[in-house]
């Protein structure tokens, strides 16, 4: 069976709108071709016009498929590339062994050429690339790269390089605090911003005030002599709550705290205390310090606190927020780090993120610049 080339077709086709009806067969001999294949020919051609003998395998379109089937391939094509960038942008800005991975890592997904043609690659960068050893020093920054991210992502966007370095340095890495500095910044990767909060605690109130005996002396020599206290509100979906927390000087560590619908001593202070009592056992004199506000300095929390006979009461003095700077710390890493990105949750989401936040990473995995960038744990198995 002879086969005719799409060409030729559309030509005769064409040709054979100058003879009449009567005349096609005769035109049709005259070119060697049987007349039942021009009658098909032009019936083809009047339909789908330009879609028209595309051979087998492809569909035949009319000029309005045709157009519509093209601006499917170009969304299709521009999805691709958007996915592209989205994924390899990022080693691009790493340099030419990255790149290289990174396409040789998604060429069963993507054609090669196409991902050159994105990414603004050369064919002969590439091919020279990969016929070319990556030498040892490039492995070594690839692996520090990926280590790096590897690390920010596990927890949770909350370090910058100088702790990121210690976590390195502890599994075995011997990298500087700069370098690492330089790595992050080539791999766009930024703590989460701190972000400024607004005092709950209400001073405004008849009850005894207690001197400022703590005297901004934030370091003890051991656990259960100085805990100070201090409450922060959270947004959630229906309103607030409230976060009320005790931490123990010694070691930074979060001994008791709640989170509440309201504001009162029951609700705040009083089961906080109860849980800092259960977790950590008071040293001969506890000083317990805290703000003025009115959890703290109302007759319910006192009775609480003088039933022990050997806390003794000290608070900050009026508008120096600074004399309880240890509380205000935790509560501006807090919301840097747990509520910065988040959508609003409801309570019962919030207080799971919470419970999460102190007592799976807070108190046990997050490092403390001031206890020389270890965790609590690794602290305390050194000073206890």
């Amino acid at each position: 069976m002879k086969i005719y080339e799409r060409s030729f077709k559309v030509k005769t086709v064409k040709l054979s709108y100058n003879c009449g009806k009567r005349q096609l067969a005769s035109f049709a001999r005259k070119l060697g071709i049987p007349p039942g294949y021009l009658h098909s020919w032009r019936k083809d051609f009047k339909t789908y016009g330009s879609g028209s003998f595309c051979g087998r395998g492809h569909p035949k379109l009319t000029p309005e498929q045709a157009v519509i089937s093209n601006l499917e391939k170009k969304i299709k094509n521009s999805k691709i590339a958007l996915e592209i960038l989205k994924r390899g942008s990022i080693y691009v800005s790493q340099g030419k062994a990255m790149t290289k991975q990174f396409i040789e890592n998604n060429k069963s997904e993507f054609s090669i050429a196409k991902m050159l043609a994105v990414l603004e690659v050369s064919e002969t960068t590439y091919y020279r690339r990969k016929k070319q050893e990556i030498t040892d020093t490039e492995s070594r920054v690839i692996l520090l790269k990926q280590a790096i991210t590897s690390v920010y992502y596990e927890f949770k966007r909350r370090y910058g390089c100088t702790k990121i370095t210690k976590e390195l340095q502890d599994r075995g890495f011997k990298i500087k605090n700069s370098s690492v500095k330089k790595y992050m910044r080539m791999l766009g990767l930024r703590r989460k911003i701190k972000r400024k909060y607004t005092i709950t605690t209400d001073s405004r109130h008849n009850h005894y005030v207690a001197p400022n005996i703590l005297n901004r002396q934030f370091t003890t020599s051991e656990p259960g002599k100085v805990w100070v206290s201090d409450i922060t509100y959270i947004q959630t979906i229906k309103g607030f709550v409230y976060l009320t927390v005790f931490i123990d000087l010694f070691d930074r560590k979060i001994v008791g705290w709640n989170l509440s619908s309201k504001m009162s001593t029951q609700q705040t202070t009083l089961p906080a205390w109860q849980m800092a009592v259960k977790n950590r056992k008071i040293n001969e004199e506890l000083i317990f310090h805290s703000d003025r506000g009115v959890q703290y300095a109302n007759r319910i929390f006192t009775d609480v606190l003088d039933s022990y006979n050997c806390v003794r009461r000290s608070m900050s003095r009026k508008g120096n927020h600074t004399d309880n700077s240890v509380c205000e710390s935790f509560f501006t890493s807090f919301k840097g780090e747990l509520l910065a990105d988040k959508k609003l949750l409801t309570r019962k989401q919030m207080k799971g993120e919470v419970y999460q936040y102190i007592e799976n990473w807070y108190n046990k995995k997050r490092r403390h610049s001031f206890l020389g960038y270890k965790t609590i744990e690794e602290f305390n198995s050194i000073n206890l």
